[in-house]
């Protein structure tokens, strides 16, 4: 963990034009950073993860939609219940 917060403190979080980094969330523990992200192209994130390589890091996508857009699609099945 220490080497991953040095080589962000000394390179910075290494982010593409167009990724988005909103906050995050660390584990008591070390063992585990969430973080919330922003943009309009995967394809972004994956060239973020790429940066990463060889540092011992993994990481998990979870797509998610907004709350209010969620309310937007189910709306018109809710009559239909």
């Amino acid at each position: 963990m220490l080497p991953i917060y040095k080589r962000v403190r000394d390179e910075g979080r290494m982010f593409p034009e167009g990724l988005t980094y909103i906050d995050s969330w660390v584990e008591p523990n070390f063992s585990r950073c969430f973080q919330l992200m922003e943009c309009a192209d995967a394809g972004l994130l994956q060239q973020w993860i790429l940066k990463w390589r060889g540092w011992g890091v993994t990481f998990e996508i979870v797509p998610v939609v907004s709350s209010k857009e969620t309310r937007e699609v189910v709306a018109p099945l809710l009559d239909g219940i």
